[in-house]
């Protein structure tokens, strides 16, 4: 995986946050407008111009290709074109993950008519792409390197558009196996479950992994 480095300082990266932070905010309301709107030909028609004139004006500068991923020189990371808690991607809901009271990771969010599957439900790879992120997030509380190797999801019963909640913590370990599972819930309780099998990766070396599996 390839990592892009920033030498940039705190005061710069709280400058940018303010700046795209309700940037993207706006463009996620605009989605949420689009899907919902019930205004006449002409006021569509109008908005899509507008819209395209913004988009116009965007693509003057822009940089190649995604946004990648990005860290300061004193490791801050910066996953701000990340699908799920993408700072500038309007298309995240965005999660903000917590530490959880078991050692693993929580976090709460909104999923609003975007993220629809059946009528007024969450559509269920929706579902599955939070729980590979809050799974991994997880999966990396101990400061061990480690990537996806496997994740099942069980649907125990349709997850409702609205506020959600997503537990995931480590719950075994078997060599350079992490097994990480999770729960996300609705106003009504647990609505799927998943489990995730995260692999260290072989060239890492290091005290903290020699303590780990011993």
């Amino acid at each position: 995986m390839e990592f892009t480095l920033e030498d940039i300082s705190d005061e710069e990266i709280m400058r940018r946050r303010a700046l795209y932070e309700p940037f993207t905010d706006s463009v996620r309301d605009l989605i949420d407008a689009v899907i919902r709107t019930e205004v006449d030909d002409a006021t569509v028609r109008q908005a899509q111009a507008e819209i395209a004139g913004v988009v116009q004006r965007l693509r003057t500068q822009q940089m190649d290709g995604a946004y990648g991923v990005r860290y300061t020189a004193d490791k801050k990371g910066m996953a701000w074109g990340n699908a799920v808690i993408g700072l500038r991607n309007a298309i995240a809901p965005p999660l903000v993950l917590r530490p959880g009271d078991d050692g693993g990771v929580v976090t709460d969010a909104t999923l609003g008519a975007a993220y629809e599957g059946p009528s007024g439900l969450v559509h269920g790879g929706v579902c599955a792409m939070l729980f590979d992120h809050v799974l991994g997030e997880a999966a990396s509380v101990d400061g061990i390197p480690c990537f996806t190797g496997t994740i099942s999801v069980r649907y125990l019963r349709p997850t409702p558009l609205g506020p959600i909640r997503i537990d995931a913590a480590i719950s075994g370990r078997d060599g350079r196996k992490k097994i990480v599972r999770g729960t996300l819930s609705g106003p009504d309780g647990v609505t799927a479950e998943a489990e995730g099998i995260f692999i260290v990766p072989r060239e890492f070396e290091g005290q903290a992994f020699s303590s780990w599996v011993s």
